[in-house]
């Protein structure tokens, strides 16, 4: 199996969004067809920061011309859109997606995708090239299936859970040493120390097992 992983920022009603409210997305491509000559594509897509801005982002991508159809519940949306002018329109059925899309904070899309076929991947790559200047090839490398990692989708956390293991992650709390404290990420979310233990905990106890079961 060959990966690929890249990074590119272009503009995208997305990628673009996400750095004018200050959120991020991990988002999972179902579907890529054409209709009417166009490409369309439906996909699924976790979207985390402040709430107020989650508000606003999903209440200013509606606006957008592109848009076909938009469902929401909490911190995910269901999306059809016309992809005309985005990297999906070069995906076949012969890709897979390895993980889901990253859209950071500042646009940035990170694609990790994989084939049986060293040119089916290639081809992708130099497809997006042609198109995106500000485009990095993270790795491209032949590897064994077994290797090739399918995420789950996030369990349903609560909107607090969801806050503090947000702020846990993004402020390099579980890193190596640590970039925070408990006591900081609790005056982040303005609440006690207590309080923001026990949503983390509980965070935790959803993705820990979860995240686990992928090596049973």
């Amino acid at each position: 199996m060959w990966i690929a992983k890249i990074k590119y920022r272009h503009k995208c009603i997305l990628g673009d969004r996400c750095k004018k409210f200050n959120v991020c997305l991990q988002s999972v491509a179902f579907s890529v067809f054409k209709e009417n000559k166009k490409t369309i594509t439906s996909s699924m897509h976790y979207v985390s920061g402040n709430e107020d801005n989650i508000d606003n982002f999903i209440l200013d991508l509606k606006k957008d011309k592109n848009i076909i159809k938009l469902e929401r519940k909490e911190n995910m949306f269901l999306l059809l859109e016309n992809a005309e002018e985005k990297a999906v329109k070069y995906f076949n059925s012969k890709l897979i997606f390895v993980k889901p899309v990253l859209i950071d904070k500042d646009g940035y899309e990170y694609w990790e995708v994989c084939s049986w076929e060293k040119k089916t991947v290639s081809d992708f790559i130099n497809n997006i090239k042609k198109d995106i200047k500000d485009f990095k090839l993270l790795k491209f490398i032949h590897t064994k299936v077994n290797d090739v990692f399918f995420p789950k989708l996030m369990p349903d956390l609560t909107s607090k859970q969801k806050q503090a293991i947000e702020l846990a992650i993004e402020n390099g709390y579980y890193l190596t040493p640590k970039k925070t404290s408990l006591r900081k990420l609790a005056k982040l979310m303005k609440v006690s120390l207590a309080t923001y233990q026990q949503h983390l905990r509980v965070a935790e106890e959803k993705l820990i097992p979860n995240a686990v079961s992928y090596y049973k």
